[in-house]
């Protein structure tokens, strides 16, 4: 049988999979909305890969998570290798792009920036408390114009004179939009105006201070909107690269860890996630004055992880992995 090497991406909004051969090459890629439920998405992401790949011929050997549910679902699918979003879209980044040297990810309620020199993350940041000018901002925007987020590009690229909006914060945003459309700007001009406002909002924001140097990636959901890659363009004055798999790259990224693990921790995965029940509990530990709050994961009435104490006194036994 070929080995092959599992990546899951479990984010707030969407839930990214992809399963890459001996080469490095993806051979099953899935995107799902998580719907607030990781666990359940999670499960269908591995099932819309299981379909697309003969599980006769391949045999995943090793897996690989991250996102900000990587710990509850690298637990759920036994993984090996759990990370950082930092670390997955860096090095899935540099692998198919060696040269570059800055990343910009924006997502559906977050965002982040990755300086790169040698191939190696030395700086970042990320903007996790203000969802706008992020994928549910414009998905939120698209909906109050009638139209579909994914014409948003196309339609924006069509602006002559984009409207100026007001992006630093989602409410604001919002106003001044509604204020834009009671004076008559047209659609064309509002969307394009949008796409502007959210490359202007990054880069003052989560791009604030950072050097900025092409090649310049862009990736995440949002990368999928022309009208904000030409925006980021027109603002930084340089070519931005889109990758076709630009929104998988976090889940490429952990598939890509997971595949240069060590070989004594590989063992079959066998895509049975819909045979077990999943479920979490939380323990308040009263050993100590911390009082640490305890994620508690079970697989059927087996507890296979838990995470939170802060101190030995809330170790609590997990059993062994067959």
């Amino acid at each position: 049988m070929t080995e092959a090497y599992l990546g899951v991406d479990t984010g707030s909004i969407s839930t990214k999979g992809v399963i890459i051969d001996a080469d490095k090459n993806i051979i099953a890629r899935s995107y799902l909305w998580t719907e607030g439920n990781p666990t359940d998405a999670a499960r269908r992401v591995v099932d819309e890969l299981a379909a697309q790949i003969d599980t006769n011929e391949i045999q995943v050997v090793s897996v690989g998570t991250t996102g900000s549910a990587r710990r509850l679902v690298g637990a759920m699918l036994g993984a090996q290798v759990i990370k950082n979003e930092i670390t997955a879209h860096a090095v899935g980044t540099t692998y198919l792009h060696p040269n570059v040297r800055t990343i910009l990810e924006i997502g559906g309620q977050d965002s982040k920036i990755i300086c790169v020199e040698g191939g190696i993350a030395v700086d970042y940041a990320m903007n996790t408390l203000c969802a706008a000018g992020t994928g549910s901002f414009l998905s939120s925007q698209a909906h109050r114009l009638g139209v579909e987020v994914e014409d948003f590009g196309a339609i924006a690229l069509s602006s002559k004179k984009p409207a100026n909006i007001a992006a630093r914060c989602t409410v604001f945003a919002e106003s001044d939009l509604v204020h834009k459309l009671q004076v008559g700007y047209s659609k064309e001009d509002i969307i394009a105006g949008l796409c502007r406002a959210v490359a202007t909002n990054y880069l003052n924001n989560v791009g604030k201070g950072k050097k900025i140097v092409a090649p310049v990636v862009f990736q995440g959901g949002v990368s999928k909107n022309i009208g904000v890659v030409r925006a980021f363009e027109d603002a930084l004055g340089m070519e931005v690269l889109v990758d076709p798999d630009g929104h998988l790259m976090g889940a490429f990224g952990a598939a890509l860890l997971a595949a240069d693990g060590p070989a004594s921790k590989r063992r079959p995965f066998a895509f049975d996630v819909d045979d077990f029940e999943f479920r979490t509990r939380e323990v308040v530990c009263n050993h100590c004055a911390n009082r640490c709050e305890i994620i508690c994961v079970y697989k059927d009435d087996d507890l296979i992880d838990s995470w939170g104490n802060r101190c030995d006194r809330g170790a609590i036994r997990v059993k062994p992995r067959a």
